[in-house]
């Protein structure tokens, strides 16, 4: 029968997929046909999971082991070269972790949206097909219904307003006998009440169950994305808390996207076995409640080749049309010739008039409902939904979940370097001599400090000597000073012990900067205010 098929091919990808190897969990190979209610089917389904297990697992020992060699094999990291060959690795590890993130998030976006796209597409022409079937039953059980209670009820009226004419009771008795025909008629059609049931519950549970597969994916490619953004933040910013709490997350977003793998490539397989001949499920499925004729009238709707449904159909509906025409045009004779005997009689002439009318409107309805095209567009419609973007949109799940995988892994490898590193750094800087005068850190505590002994030494020296005016300079010379006194007298005067603050008054040449109320505070200090004042001048 697929042969047969000219509207609806599958795709190469259900194909591809559908070749896949078919395992239960006894590790036995099974039949490749879409039987979802089957156990060892099922099986095969939840192997894949198992499989995406197994790669979680895989993934897990591996970073597990990368862990292990990064924290028990440490390499001298007093070598220049060495740190920075691991800052470069870190840097590009970050980058290629944040571009492959980048790029699952935007496949991710694209297959969700194809799958919701491709059930939207299922739904929507499950609820039509449901349209029409209880469009067809609303007509049947309508004409059957009026037929039986309207028409013969007013015959009976009529058949005792008649009673003294015989040929006027004849022609009612004619007229009920095409009654019961198109009765019957009716009756022949298939009955789409249980098929018209299930349509409209697979299509509400569908949409149901979509509606948070794709709300879920959702927030999965906002928290990857967000993860990803915070990682390189850490990273940048140097933040040992924020890259600690991000490594966390990376784990927990790494078994997610294994997870979402087995899900997705199960679901895929299984659609795709159902892609590759719908037409023979749907007929096993639905043989029990409706003829096979009637199936493949609709699952092919070939104008060329017309199933014995379809004849059986224009049948009924031809028998139905001549039987309408023959009774209107008996009412049409007793509206001219036996009304001017009954007067009574006209009201309910006039109504069987009405209600054959409405029947042949009905008629016409329902012949268009019947045709084998409305239902067919809807059938392959949803085909193509489920087939083509549904399963496309579920490969690039699939894609999305392995490039995540990826880009955590690889994110999960940087982090640890970079948080070693900042510790080394730390530890480094914690090793420099206080004394250094390299060390930034020791530079700025020297600095603080030597403005708060600024602060007190000059507090104590106008506490204790008093104003300048009042000290008197020494007799002796100031050449050849010790160089000591040079260190003390720079901490009175500038509060840096370096040496190219230390003033050249021993030389006889004092710096321009120096003012003559200066030198002139310096010679005049004695040795007794020195050894008094020596311990907050003394670097």
């Amino acid at each position: 029968m697929s042969s047969a098929r000219v509207d609806y091919i599958a795709p190469w990808w259900t194909y591809w997929l559908h070749q896949f190897p078919h395992v239960n969990l006894r590790f036995q190979p099974l039949d490749h046909t879409f039987k979802p209610r089957d156990e060892d089917y099922q099986q095969s389904l939840i192997f894949l999971g198992c499989v995406a297990a197994a790669g979680l697992g895989v993934n897990l020992l591996c970073l597990a082991i990368y862990l292990s060699c990064l924290c028990c094999c440490r390499k001298d990291e007093e070598e220049e070269e060495s740190k920075k060959s691991n800052s470069c690795c870190v840097t590009w590890a970050a980058v290629a972790a944040g571009l492959i993130c980048c790029v699952a998030v935007g496949v991710g976006f694209y297959g969700n949206s194809e799958t919701n796209d491709g059930v939207y597409q299922l739904t929507y022409s499950l609820y039509n097909a449901n349209h029409t079937l209880a469009g067809v039953d609303s007509l049947v059980t309508g004409t059957v219904g009026g037929m039986q209670s309207g028409l013969n009820e007013h015959l009976s009226r009529l058949g005792e307003i008649f009673a003294a004419r015989g040929d006027f009771v004849q022609t009612l008795q004619f007229m009920q006998q095409m009654s019961e025909n198109i009765i019957k008629q009716l009756l022949g059609l298939p009955d789409w009440e249980k098929a018209k049931v299930d349509l409209a519950a697979i299509a509400d549970q569908t949409a149901y169950v979509e509606y948070y597969r794709w709300l879920t994916y959702l927030l999965i490619l906002i928290l990857d994305l967000v993860i990803c953004l915070a990682a390189c933040l850490g990273l940048a910013k140097q933040s040992r808390w924020l890259l600690t709490t991000m490594m966390v997350c990376g784990v927990l977003t790494l078994i997610l996207s294994w997870a979402s793998l087995g899900a997705d490539v199960a679901t895929a397989m299984g659609t795709s076995d159902f892609c590759v001949a719908p037409d023979k499920f749907l007929m096993n499925q639905t043989k029990d409640a409706i003829s096979s004729d009637i199936v493949h009238y609709y699952l092919y709707c070939s104008q060329t080749l017309p199933s014995p449904f379809q004849q059986f159909v224009l049948q009924s509906l031809t028998v139905f049309q001549r039987s309408l025409t023959t009774m209107q045009i008996q009412i049409q004779g007793l509206l001219q010739f036996a009304v001017p005997l009954f007067p009574t009689a006209e009201r309910d002439l006039l109504s069987i008039q009405h209600l054959l009318n409405n029947s042949e409107a009905s008629l016409h309805q329902l012949t268009a409902l019947l045709d084998c095209r409305g239902l067919n567009k809807d059938y392959l419609d949803a085909l193509m939904g489920v087939c083509y973007d549904g399963v496309e949109g579920l490969l690039y799940l699939c894609l999305f979940s392995l490039l995540a995988a990826c880009a955590f892994s690889v994110m999960l490898c940087a982090i640890p370097r970079a948080w070693r590193q900042i510790a080394n750094r730390d530890r480094d800087y914690d090793d420099i001599d206080d004394g250094d005068p390299f060390n930034p850190q020791s530079r700025r505590m020297m600095s603080h400090h030597s403005h708060q002994a600024n602060m007190h030494s000059f507090g104590s020296y106008s506490s204790s000597v008093g104003s300048q005016t009042s000290l008197h300079p020494p007799t002796q010379t100031v050449t050849n000073a010790p160089l000591s006194e040079y260190m003390n007298q720079s901490v009175l005067f500038g509060g840096n012990p370096r040496y190219e603050n230390v003033p050249l008054i021993g030389r006889g040449s004092p710096p321009p900067s120096y003012s003559p109320t200066m030198r002139a505070t310096y010679l005049s200090m004695t040795e007794d205010q020195i050894r008094h004042f020596g311990e907050d001048f003394r670097a």
